[in-house]
């Protein structure tokens, strides 16, 4: 039986390869216009998000679940603010803080993905 971490390091793992090759056949903008460069806005979609945090739920969907390797607590991420949930996502996706598996999930995901979860798993209670 394979440990949930593994599991979900794996999935992560699979997914930056997909999500890396994808950006690599992605076609390059020939030129940039100052509108080219500014973000555009973000509009959340909580329904999205949840199809975004399916493979959260293994290791935060469980009430106080630990870790087997490195031992810790997992937290709670349903019911915190969306701006706490951003922040945190891109702040794993940048590497500003550290956690191989957070950082490997991030990582993965767009901003737009980033503000679809933070919408999704901010309202459960």
């Amino acid at each position: 039986m394979m440990r949930p971490l593994t599991i979900a390091a794996c999935l992560a793992l699979t997914s930056t390869v997909l999500f890396t090759a994808a950006a690599q056949d992605a076609p390059t903008p020939t030129t940039t216009s100052p509108a080219a460069t500014a973000a555009p806005a973000v509009s959340a979609n909580a329904d999205n998000g949840r199809e975004l945090t399916y493979t959260c739920q293994g290791c935060h969907g469980i009430a106080g679940y630990r870790n087997a390797y490195p031992n810790f607590r997992v937290p709670k991420i349903g019911g915190q603010s969306p701006e706490y949930l951003v922040n945190a996502l891109s702040e794993y996706k940048k590497g500003t803080r550290k956690h191989p598996t957070m950082q490997a999930q991030a990582q993965s995901f767009s901003d737009q993905d980033i503000a679809d979860i933070a919408a999704f798993l901010s309202n459960l209670k």
